[in-house]
């Protein structure tokens, strides 16, 4: 099936029946398998039984609120794509056809009145109140996205299968668009004009919106600066925080200036970091599918895979970045083996990891934590100096060109791969400090 439309209602019995017949017409000479969800909040005025009549599936809603309903529609849809829209006309049915036309721009399309091209002729009051509140949203939990209180939207099935919706009410809007970004998928805002509602009265309550709105963006602060955040170490780059954006930038300045000119350059753990969105001829690899995902769109070559077993052939890179990864890891010989194995012969690795022998990162990690809570730290397993470092690498057949230090804090290497005698054999037990 191509197409679910989920048509939350309470008491809508006289715009359904003008509604369902419009999106049905419509459908149809889009040439769409589809089917219409109507989820009921309990309708006193006969809008589940004319939704029946007009040949829509009509459902309960598993948990009451506007949340319920959702959950309820994303459950039960059996399309490819699912749209989402108020059964009050104030989405326009015809602009569907707009969105369907633009599914192959983004992971999620959202109707937007407040992007450029979008109008919105609703109550001035409202009209402001909820640009101020999608401002705060927007500012407070650094999403690209002008309108997250939109409704009127197209989900690919992928972007919010398995989603956790912890919301009660209208502030799940917000909570599916952060959750899906921080999983990687993206979200494309189509120009939209919204015009009042042509019957009956709106169930938004501002007042006890915003007030869920802000207990919402709470919880999803929290995700949205944690390490799980898809866009994590590309936002970094960019960050307020002086301390963290010139940290990030020097990083980027020692890797990319050392790999440069090297014709075929694996960015192993790559994560969202602006190192690969840097190089040329590159390819990008880490382990989780959310930061994979979150890279697509720069039309880098990609791969998922395990440090452990990089999914490459023997020699197929002249330079190999493992840039703040072995770390995250537990120690295993495996590491350096699979780094040496990809290399070509007298390839460059460039490596970096926090020096724990430093005062300096002593001194940051702690803070660092405090500040951060759910950051890198957390994950920081194993702990390398420079020396423990040096040690295992010139056991597994690399030699040492150049040491940079972020900060004097953060350790980063240059080293070549050299050939070992022909009767020498691969090293074990070499531990981290």
């Amino acid at each position: 099936m191509d197409l679910s439309v989920i048509l939350p209602v309470v008491n809508e019995r006289d715009n359904l029946v003008v509604l369902i017949p419009r999106l049905r017409a419509l459908l149809e000479r889009e040439n769409l398998a589809f089917e219409i969800l109507v989820i009921d909040g309990g309708s006193s005025d006969g809008a589940a039984e004319a939704a029946e009549r007009l040949g829509a599936r009509v459902l309960r809603e598993r948990r009451r609120g506007y949340a319920g309903a959702l959950e309820t529609g994303f459950a039960e849809a059996r399309g490819d794509y699912l749209l989402t829209l108020d059964a009050d006309l104030s989405h326009e049915p015809a602009f569907v056809a707009k969105m369907w036309r633009a599914r192959n721009r983004a992971d999620i399309v959202v109707a937007s009145r407040y992007t450029q091209g979008g109008v919105s002729y609703g109550d001035p009051l409202r009209n402001l109140l909820s640009r101020i509140l999608n401002l705060a949203m927007r500012r407070t939990l650094s999403m690209p996205v002008r309108d997250m209180s939109s409704g009127f939207r197209l989900y690919r099935r992928e972007a919010i299968a398995g989603l956790e919706l912890e919301s009660r009410n209208f502030e799940v809007l917000e909570e599916i668009l952060v959750k899906a970004w921080a999983d990687g998928y993206s979200v494309y805002e189509a120009p939209f004009t919204y015009f009042p509602r042509e019957a009956g009265r709106s169930h938004a309550r501002l007042i006890r919106f915003g007030l869920d709105l802000a207990w919402a963006a709470a919880r999803l602060w929290k995700l949205r600066n944690s390490v799980a955040s898809a866009d994590y170490d590309a936002r970094a780059f960019y960050s307020i925080i002086p301390l963290q954006r010139y940290w990030q930038r020097r990083r980027h300045r020692i890797a990319t200036f050392w790999a440069r000119g090297a014709t075929r350059i694996l960015d192993a753990g790559c994560g969202s970091s602006m190192i690969i969105q840097s190089l040329n001829n590159a390819v990008g690899m880490d382990f989780s599918m959310g930061k994979v995902r979150y890279l697509r769109r720069f039309g880098i070559p990609l791969a998922r895979g395990s440090a452990f077993a990089l999914p490459f052939r023997d020699g197929a890179f002249d330079c190999v970045i493992s840039s703040q990864v072995i770390e995250h890891i537990p120690f295993d010989d495996a590491l350096f083996a699979e780094m040496r194995r990809v290399l070509a012969p007298n390839g460059t690795l460039i490596i970096g990891t926090p020096d724990y022998a430093t005062i300096g990162w002593r001194t940051i990690e702690p803070l660092y934590g405090f500040f951060a809570p759910g950051g890198y730290r957390d994950e920081h397993i194993t702990h390398y100096t420079r020396e423990s470092l040096l040690r295992i690498l010139e056991k597994h057949g690399f030699a040492h060109e150049e040491t940079a230090y972020v900060m004097r804090s953060e350790l980063i290497m240059r080293m070549r791969r050299v050939e070992r005698p022909a009767n020498s054999a691969a090293p074990s037990g070499v531990e981290a400090a």
